[in-house]
């Protein structure tokens, strides 16, 4: 009965997905950025270089606008239209609810990301590649959308403007990614324990997402990453709850 309830709200959400040309649009707009940047900013072919390092760097700032764009809806419609108290009178649970609707958004994103294998094949025409550590970039992209989408799914539960979840979702992500930048850790050891400093670096998802990327598995990085999804779906459960309460 769980299973089979998620289910329907998978098939449910990714209907709404493929028939909006919204969705197709977005494939469209990251397709195309993801090979500007890949082929043109990172000077991909002067690299001469069976690599995709140069076309993985740019996710976790691709991936700052085009994955709140892709789920600010997804609770925030639901408040919008006034359907939210009347989609929990169906037999099915929050956690149902709420794990149908981010892997359905997930399995979009992973659709997109996907889409983009002719990179994958113009790397193994002009060199060998290790396939390895691109099946690895790939995991960590998909983890490192996952996160940036959970996030998202919480800031669409807080309000019913999809803009507002649209500008929280990317603040939140932001700070994620420049926690650890160099830049900023030694802006704050200026004036910062450096236990402090520490701590707001562990929050970056950059040092995870680069290992991976590097084709290094590490349970602690796939913990980080699955620890941010679990983290923000059960706060988007509690969020819900309040609000049907109130």
């Amino acid at each position: 009965m769980v299973i089979s309830n998620i289910r329907a709200i998978i098939k449910r959400e990714l209907y709404t997905y493929f028939n909006s040309p919204v969705a197709y649009v977005f494939i469209v707009i990251f397709l195309g950025l993801t090979g500007f940047f890949t082929f043109m900013m990172s000077n991909f072919l002067e690299m001469n270089e069976a690599s995709l390092s140069g076309f993985f760097q740019w996710h976790p700032w691709l991936y700052l606008f085009l994955v709140p764009a892709a789920g600010m809806h997804l609770w925030a419609d639901e408040r919008r239209m006034g359907t939210l108290e009347l989609f929990f009178t169906m037999p099915v649970t929050y956690a149902q609810a709420i794990a149908g609707k981010f892997i359905a958004a997930w399995i979009f994103l992973t659709i997109a990301l996907l889409l983009t294998f002719p990179i994958v094949v113009t790397v193994a025409y002009l060199g060998k590649p290790d396939y390895g550590v691109i099946i690895c970039g790939y995991l960590g992209s998909m983890l490192l959308a996952g996160s940036y989408l959970a996030i998202t799914g919480m800031t669409s539960a807080i309000t019913r403007s999809q803009v507002v979840s649209f500008i929280i979702s990317v603040v939140i992500c932001l700070f994620l990614i420049l926690a650890g930048w160099p830049p900023v850790t030694d802006l704050l050891v200026n004036w910062a324990p450096v236990q402090l400093v520490d701590i707001v670096s562990a929050f970056s998802v950059m040092p995870h997402f680069s290992n991976i990327q590097r084709g290094v598995i590490d349970l602690r990085d796939i913990a980080y990453f699955l620890s941010i999804i679990l983290f923000c779906l059960m706060t988007t459960g509690i969020i819900l709850k309040n609000h049907a309460a109130g």
